[in-house]
């Protein structure tokens, strides 16, 4: 082995500054996820295709004629249902199908040690999945563009189960808080560059509302190219993490394309090595939900597991589903100009990077539980200003910029402050902590199950979305009570957790 070769081998995992970099940069990879997609430009994109037309309304309070778009109703089953509900329901299952497959690939990943794989292979999908949103087109291919939607929430759902997980792997506790908070703010600036370039794209390129459109489907493409492209650097230094089991088939033909084309007369031909994979591909997931109980069985056996992890799951229904529906909710609701959201989405992106650094230091001073307890709080005041706002008041839309800023603010706090608590309460050098990290998401991605098919269900029984914003506060509420009971250290005269 060469003396190069043999440095790299021995370099120090933990606190290693090139591999840290390399996690923190997968973050400003598929961030771009997040805003493009979710957040911006495909909503806007997707509520433009299904308006059928804008009419006019007049309001008494303002004396002004205001703009009203006309929705096209999407049949789904013989029943028609309003196009920000079936938005919403494809999320839905998107999370659904990620709860389902995390478990499994979680503990394989365990298992055979290719964690850093499956984090590639749901990037790859997702990257691919957001190219695919540039052949939805119009109301003759909604399913289509709703199916790359749901493909592309998988992969982008489905790599972080895998990347939150390398964050005990690669930092002590002590630096776990800012590598997290590290991680979110390139992920804010990546997305932001993207979208600036994106609308650089639109607005002034496109000179007619036939070549927006087109520039649009461009943007796509771009986001799936950046995601896909500067993932790279992140699978060229992060090292393979997860124990090594001895007892694995004899050829993983499922997992490597090329084992197919062999005839593996060693290992007793073709079948019987493709009946040793299907069975052993059984076992582990038969395995890996048993895991994921006990492992949930024991985590909340910790007391601080218990109240960090039940308060986590009923605040990140709120905030999740939130953030989700964001831009439908200014776009549908009052009618928002396209510039003046996007515009307004960009400085929330910019609100959250401070909002993940302020928020990083400032548990240092008070404690994680009171950084958490003081998000949550302003949640709620977003929450109850939301289902006040009328889109008749005159003053509507600077009361939607308020709303936006107080999001903008605790949103990449509570993120990253949630990822970072968890780890911290984490057994140290555990060999499990895909496991524990996949538990943590499936708890997640339940929680958004729950809210996304809430907030659609509202909208399509009371046409419009206040109620189903309304009813998040529930959830803060709950959150905010439990993480109360998170008991903490002193150190000298402050919390460390």
């Amino acid at each position: 082995m060469s003396d190069s070769a043999d440095k790299k081998k021995h370099q120090p995992l933990k606190n290693n500054p090139k591999i840290m970099k390399a996690w923190a940069v997968y973050d400003w990879a598929n961030s771009v996820y997040s805003l493009v997609i979710t957040s911006t430009i495909f909503p806007i994109y997707y509520s433009i295709l299904t308006t059928a037309y804008q009419k006019k309304e007049f309001v008494e309070d303002t004396q002004q004629w205001i703009d009203v778009p006309v929705r096209h109703y999407i049949t789904l089953f013989g029943e028609k249902y309003h196009p920000d509900a079936i938005y919403g329901y494809s999320l839905t299952v998107s999370f659904f199908i990620v709860v389902l497959l995390s478990p499994f690939l979680s503990s394989l990943a365990d298992t055979i040690g290719n964690k850093k794989s499956f984090l590639q292979f749901f990037c790859y999908l997702g990257a691919t999945s957001c190219m695919g949103l540039a052949m939805f087109t119009g109301m003759q291919n909604v399913f289509l563009g709703l199916l790359f939607s749901i493909t592309a929430s998988v992969g982008f759902w489905g790599s972080l189960v895998f990347y939150n997980s390398f964050l005990p792997d690669i930092a002590t506790r002590e630096r776990q808080d800012a590598l997290s908070a590290k991680g979110y703010v390139y992920g804010y600036i990546g997305s932001v560059v993207l979208v600036l370039i994106c609308l650089l794209l639109i607005q002034v390129l496109g000179k007619n509302a036939e070549q927006k459109l087109i520039y649009t489907r461009i943007s796509f493409l771009l986001t799936g190219a950046w995601w896909f492209g500067f993932s790279q650097y992140t699978f060229k230094y992060l090292p393979q993490f997860g124990a090594v089991k001895d007892k694995l088939p004899k050829d993983l033909v499922l997992l490597n394309y090329k084992n197919i084309f062999t005839k593996h007369e060693e290992q007793g031909g073709f079948f019987g090595v493709l009946k040793d994979n299907i069975l052993f591909y059984m076992d582990i997931g038969k395995e890996s939900f048993r895991e994921l109980y006990k492992v949930g069985r024991d985590l909340f056996r910790d007391r601080n597991l218990k109240f960090f992890l039940s308060s986590f799951f009923f605040y990140s229904v709120g905030m999740q589903t939130i953030f989700l529906m964001a831009t439908l909710f200014g776009k549908s609701e009052i009618n928002l100009d396209q510039n003046k959201l996007i515009a307004t989405l960009l400085v929330i992106q910019i609100e959250a990077i401070i909002g993940a650094v302020f928020f990083s230091r400032l548990s240092k001073r008070i404690g994680n539980k009171n950084v958490i307890s003081i998000s949550i709080v302003l949640w709620i005041v977003a929450c109850l200003a939301a289902y006040f706002l009328n889109k008749e008041s005159m003053y509507v839309e600077y009361k939607f910029y308020g709303i936006a800023a107080i999001i903008g603010l605790v949103m990449g706090g509570l993120q990253a402050m949630s990822r970072s608590t968890y780890s911290k309460l984490l057994p140290e050098d555990s060999m499990d902590n895909t496991t524990y990290f996949s538990f943590y998401d499936v708890l997640e991605k339940l929680a958004i199950i729950i809210g996304t098919f809430i907030f659609a269900t509202l909208i399509e029984h009371f046409n419009n979305m206040r109620y189903a914003a309304l009813s998040m506060t529930l959830f803060f509420a709950v959150g905010l009570i439990l993480i109360r009971f998170l008991k903490v250290k002193m150190l000298k005269d402050r919390e460390t957790l």
